[in-house]
């Protein structure tokens, strides 16, 4: 795994608090909900090929 990823990872988290924080203020609550879960899921879809290598390791150390 290398530090490209985390870099990345990071870098959305910090984007989605922002605009979170400038629509908070902006008193668009359900807005700033909505690009939360966004940042979620953008985050989950970029780590689901290393979730699926963690699987496979898994398998291969304990024989399965």
């Amino acid at each position: 795994m290398d530090i490209s990823l985390i870099m990345k990872v990071a870098g959305v988290g910090m984007i989605v608090t922002v605009a979170c924080q400038i629509l908070n203020k902006a008193g668009r609550d359900e807005q700033a909900t909505l690009v939360s879960i966004t940042g979620i899921v953008i985050v989950l879809i970029m780590l689901v090929g290393q979730i699926g290598m963690l699987f496979d390791t898994l398998k291969e150390v304990f024989g399965i």
